[in-house]
């Protein structure tokens, strides 16, 4: 496995800073698939098509922030430099080779704003696996407790403020898995924070 470099400023404990007297940060960390700028591209076109034909009213989600969450490592009021030097280093003992995956289905979960997402109707082996291994490489890492029991894989591109959109098949979005990454975001500010990554290698 050959990890990525990360931004120079990763490690800082509060990169968005706020002053006295503002809302406490909510800072989230989590393992995930990013697209590349191609696959992303088609997915947003996929996701403009749902949204027309359904007649969505929606929030829609931007191109930047479109991924497939694999681990969910929790919300907290500062960014946990303890779960991150964990979390970085159960990421650098899975071994994983590349993999595709293909979206081919747009439906929605429950919520006040439902997630409107797009899934596989035949999720790859190799990503429960991927799943699996990470899992395994976290508990060992003294993060079981943060992290979660079951696995929907999906990519969110919107949130609907009209109700439930019915699931529908759509045309696939081919995309070939390389690699996965741990991201930062403050919640409601700005886009995620590459705090490392991983590619897989060819066997």
């Amino acid at each position: 496995m050959r990890t990525l470099h990360p931004r120079p400023d990763a490690m800082q404990p509060d990169l968005l800073g706020g002053g006295s007297g503002a809302p406490a940060a909510i800072h989230r960390l989590f393992f995930a698939l990013i697209p590349d700028e191609a696959v992303a591209k088609q997915i947003e076109t996929v996701a403009t098509g749902v949204a027309a034909s359904q007649l969505l009213r929606a929030r829609m989600v931007r191109r930047s922030r479109y991924h497939a969450t694999l681990h969910f490592l929790g919300d907290h009021h500062e960014l946990r430099q303890d779960i991150v030097r964990a979390a970085i280093s159960a990421g650098g003992k899975v071994q994983a080779s590349p993999f595709d995956l293909v979206l081919d289905t747009a439906t929605a979960f429950h919520g006040r704003e439902p997630p409107c997402v797009l899934r596989s109707s035949e999720e790859p082996a190799a990503l429960q696996t991927l799943w699996q291994d990470l899992r395994q490489a976290l508990v060992l890492a003294g993060l079981g407790s943060h992290i979660s029991r079951s696995f929907a894989p999906h990519v969110t591109f919107a949130y609907s403020r009209g109700g439930l959109p019915p699931s529908t098949r759509v045309e696939p979005v081919a995309w070939r898995v390389e690699g996965f990454a741990l991201l930062h975001s403050v919640v409601g500010a700005g886009e995620y924070q590459l705090l490392d990554a991983w590619r897989f290698q060819s066997r």
